[in-house]
């Protein structure tokens, strides 16, 4: 699944377009590099977002196509 996808499935972040203009603006690593909207992402794969001054680092625990709102946390495991 795309990783622009991925982000609005989990409700990382609420729309896609902003998704993707977060990947686009250099705001989101994936294990530890930069990477465009197109990015495979696989389990296990640690995802970096930087909001301002605040950075949320999550591990993938699933992919998923769809989610509902109370399946969505169960797609990521926050890291500290």
């Amino acid at each position: 699944m795309r990783l622009d996808k991925y982000l609005k499935v989990s409700r990382l972040i609420k729309r896609r377009t902003v998704a993707n203009e977060a990947c686009d603006g250099e705001r989101v690593c994936v294990n530890g590099r930069q990477v465009k909207a197109s990015y495979q992402v696989k389990v296990g794969d640690v995802i970096e977002i930087t909001f301002g001054q605040r950075t949320l680092k999550v591990e993938v625990l699933q992919v998923s196509e769809t989610a509902s709102k109370s399946d969505a946390p169960a797609m990521y495991k926050e890291l500290v």
